[in-house]
């Protein structure tokens, strides 16, 4: 009797280190060499093997795809470095925002209109006059 019977084969999540080097510059388009240089400069962070072989995820090969249209753009390899640390900051203060947004709507149903509790505004135009 086969012991994997109840459990059937779950294929890894886009955060596995599973694909080569040879492999994950295919799949980027990229050189091997370029892929290396990268990993040197803290572009892309590859998992390691006990005999220190690269292994990249997914998310690895989308980020290196990102990295190699920055680059075809003419951004600079500093450059790019910069806009995908902001790229990530932009992404956790959207979802930090997100998660704020769902605890201030969970307070406005649980307490009603009488709690004195910040509304969000509706998108808006503001003009200023100033008298002369």
């Amino acid at each position: 009797m086969n012991p994997n019977m109840g459990n059937p084969f779950t294929p890894p999540g886009p955060e596995a280190k599973v694909f080569v080097i040879s492999v994950a510059a295919e799949l980027s388009g990229l050189h091997p060499q370029t892929l290396r240089t990268y990993d040197r400069l803290g572009l892309v962070e590859p998992g390691r093997t006990g005999g220190g072989g690269r292994r990249y995820s997914l998310i690895d090969i989308e980020l290196l795809r990102r990295i190699a249209d920055l680059t075809a753009e003419g951004l600079g390899l500093e450059g790019v470095k910069r806009v995908i640390q902001l790229e990530h900051q932009v992404a956790a203060l959207s979802l930090r925002v997100a998660e704020l947004e769902a605890d201030l709507e969970v307070a406005h149903r649980a307490l009603g209109t009488v709690a004195n509790l910040p509304v969000r505004a509706a998108a808006a135009q503001v003009t200023l006059y100033r008298r002369r």
